[in-house]
């Protein structure tokens, strides 16, 4: 990629530093401008290939640079990244508006940067389909709402006779690894004896000789059967645990993403195309954000699928706290208690971090997440947060009785702590 050339805009020298030896890792050179007017002129005598804008600077901002670059012919159809510390889906549709291409966190990652510069051709693309998510994702139109909600099935090069013919292939190199080795260890031993015996020996020793080169080799031969034969259980769980797999991608409704609940697999397909789905349920873990992680891998996974399909309808994403014991202050904080504790000595019994969590508020990519589907979709589909109630559980709480430890209490807020996502076909 040499002779590409990458534009920083950000009035923070430390910031301009750190993208800039990110975007030269992808050969890329990097010219830096303190402000968005230094910036203009910069663009009257340079193209660039990419410029990555701050949003908030002394004098024009982002907002306005963006506006002014793509006002003008010479420079309008150079992509603009922008990067950002707020959150949520108003400012990136602002930022689109203006001819921005997306929206990057203040804190830029690597990874991001690397995923931007795949989008714009700016860098070889050594990840995986799966990895890519500029990439459009090609399914089956008319696959009923149960595979909606799965990941698309991968055309997996294992086959049950290619499985066992590989095995077979397997075994086989390693019987002939191991007489090879055997043969190599009997002739060293051999060898070494041969050569340390005198040239004259009396004819009795010759039977003992014999019998302990035998044991020698035994030996050896025994420990390496011992390895290898290690090795192909080994190889063999690694097959059996591919073939798995192919069979769970292979069977529609029951390999539901997380938890999905099995009963959709009997529910016919009129009825799925009517009604929202059953739901996929993702639980979250105390103290995590409830759009990361494999929550956010979920709902990518399944937009993708959706929008591969042509699907047009809401998708329907309801958060529900679990109400954990407790133990701590508002000042210093609260942890989950240690599972012998009472109930009755819990400091408090609620979810503290889910409630800071509530509201409008979307992370950055979830946000770009969702409106990177309506786009595609051409607005025919959407997503729609929501709190659900903690008094919705999957899992029934103990008794506060004096014998109720912790523990068995925590348990069940951990299977009431989750997601739970519903797809339903119509009008959005």
């Amino acid at each position: 990629m040499a002779g590409k050339r990458a534009l920083i805009v950000d009035d923070s020298k430390s910031a301009r530093a750190f993208l800039a030896k990110i975007l030269e890792r992808h050969e890329l050179r990097v010219d830096s401008a303190e402000s968005a007017e230094q910036a203009i002129d910069y663009l009257a005598d340079h193209r660039p290939d990419v410029i990555f804008m701050d949003h908030l600077m002394p004098g024009m901002d982002g907002f306005q640079a963006v506006q002014a670059i793509k006002n003008n012919p010479r420079t309008a159809m150079i992509p603009i990244m922008m990067y950002t510390s707020q959150e949520g889906e108003l400012y990136l549709g602002q930022a689109r508006a203006l001819g921005a291409v997306g929206v990057l966190p203040k804190q830029i990652k690597p990874a991001d940067v690397s995923k931007v510069l795949y989008q714009l051709h700016l860098a070889a693309d050594r990840r995986s389909t799966e990895q890519t998510s500029f990439k459009p994702y090609i399914g089956d139109a008319d696959a009923t709402i149960e595979e909606i909600a799965l990941p698309a099935p991968v055309a997996h090069p294992l086959t049950d006779v290619a499985l066992r013919e590989q095995l077979a292939e397997l075994r086989r190199a390693l019987m002939s690894g191991l007489d090879s080795q055997s043969e190599r260890v009997a002739a060293d031993v051999r060898s070494m004896f041969l050569e340390g015996l005198p040239a004259r020996r009396p004819h009795g020793a010759v039977p003992w000789l014999a019998t302990l080169l035998s044991l020698i080799v035994a030996i050896s031969a025994a420990v390496l059967w011992r390895q290898e034969a290690q090795r192909t259980r080994l190889l063999s769980t690694e097959l059996a645990e591919l073939r798995d797999m192919q069979r769970r991608e292979n069977a529609a409704p029951g390999a539901r993403s997380m938890t999905a609940p099995a009963a959709a697999a009997s529910k016919p397909a009129t009825a799925a195309a009517s009604a929202p789905s059953e739901p996929i349920v993702g639980p979250v873990p105390y103290g995590e954000d409830v759009f990361a992680g494999a929550r956010l891998d979920l709902i990518r996974t399944l937009l993708r699928r959706l929008e591969a399909q042509n699907f047009r309808g809401v998708v329907d994403i309801a958060s529900y706290p679990g109400r954990f014991c407790l133990v701590g202050n508002p000042a210093e904080g609260y942890s989950v208690a240690p599972d012998e504790t009472p109930v009755s000595r819990c400091d408090l019994i609620g979810n503290p971090y889910d409630e800071s969590q509530t509201g409008t508020r979307q992370p950055l990519a979830l946000a770009n997440l969702i409106g990177d589907f309506r786009h595609a979709t051409h607005n025919a589909a959407d997503v729609r947060l929501s709190t659900g109630d903690s008094a919705a559980v999957v899992n029934t709480y103990p008794a506060a009785t004096l014998s109720a430890t912790a523990g068995e209490w925590n348990r069940a807020a951990a299977a009431n702590n989750r997601i739970e996502i519903r797809v339903q076909h119509g009008r959005p």
